[in-house]
């Protein structure tokens, strides 16, 4: 005959014993199940009369196992903490994340960390909602009720977390070689203010980004002209390659250019590393589930293990340029 499975009561029963077995106190015991000490007794001298035998030893001073106490704990741990865990992790399932999470992501970041996760943020909590919004502006992420960003190191807030989510990027200065052709190679960044630049402009910033350049350990800038102003970097690279000017941006987007022979890379030897895109979000005392599951899967995929830092700009050998 089949043995029937144990019901809730005589469950709780082999879960007390193996509590009092594997701590030999009673009082260890209660504590780690959040009962008291009184009940636990109690529910381990039911136990024993079920089975009809005495499984502890116990004194004023000690409790042990009796010879069948011992052989039951023997049997009976493996399996107990194997059903506890089962359970545990039905409890988990069905208490899963579920909501909105509002993300400001800037564009160019959106395809290297946000867009790869998707299907599998889905499918691991289909009931989260990302709201995304893809946008260069630097906008106060508490103000505007954005739960967390991946924007680039050099404009995050001092009081935020951050995680470093890839490399350090790096901006070029690009044209076509029809342009080069016609009005000649700069050979030094200050040259460029002879130059049709085509410029970009921070979104929500009325004058246009001033190139950045190193020069000795030191950062410059360049306050270029040329015939055209645009808000995405990626109008810029495509006017360059037309021939309409020269460009700056990052290897992200120049590279598949430069490699066909469509732009020319230019005064490299003045084009530094900066801080790449990091994650960030408010520092909090208690994060919502939700929240830790989307910070926590877009980590996971770019490096597993990451710990959280806390981003001082000057600490991290950069200046938070707005």
């Amino acid at each position: 005959m089949k043995p029937s499975l144990p019901s809730a009561g005589e469950f709780n029963q082999l879960r007390a014993f193996v509590a009092v077995a594997g701590s030999l106190s009673f009082s260890r015991a209660a504590e780690n199940l959040g009962v008291s000490s009184s009940a636990l007794s109690q529910m381990v001298r039911g136990f024993e009369e079920q089975v009809g035998v005495s499984l502890f030893n116990r004194t004023t001073r000690s409790v042990t196992l009796t010879e069948a106490g011992a052989r039951l704990f023997e049997r009976v741990q493996p399996a107990v903490e194997e059903l506890a865990d089962a359970l545990g992790e039905m409890r988990e399932h069905r208490a899963l994340p579920a909501g909105t999470v509002r993300v400001h992501c800037f564009r160019a970041a959106a395809d290297l960390y946000l867009t790869p996760i998707l299907r599998d943020f889905n499918e691991a909590y289909p009931q989260v909602v990302l709201d995304v919004t893809l946008d260069d502006a630097v906008v106060d992420i508490v103000a505007e009720g954005y739960d967390l960003a991946i924007r680039l190191g050099e404009v995050i807030d001092k009081d935020f977390i951050a995680v470093k989510l890839g490399p350090d990027l790096r901006q070029t200065a690009v044209a076509s070689p029809d342009y080069l052709a016609r009005l000649g190679t700069p050979a030094h960044p200050r040259d460029l203010v002879a130059h049709q630049c085509i410029r970009w402009r921070w979104p929500g910033q009325k004058t246009p980004y001033k190139w950045e350049f190193m020069e000795n350990g030191k950062w410059f800038e360049v306050a270029i002209d040329g015939p055209l102003i645009s808000n995405t970097k990626d109008l810029a690279v495509q006017a360059a390659v037309d021939g309409v000017g020269i460009a700056f941006a990052s290897q992200q987007l120049i590279a598949p250019h430069l490699a066909e022979g469509r732009l020319v890379a230019l005064l490299e030897n003045w084009s530094a590393p900066f801080p790449g895109y990091y994650l960030c979000y408010p520092a909090q005392r208690q994060m919502a589930p939700l929240l830790r599951a989307v910070i926590d899967t877009i980590r996971g995929d770019q490096r597993k293990g990451t710990q959280d830092i806390r981003l001082y700009g000057q600490e991290l050998g950069f200046a938070l340029r707005r």
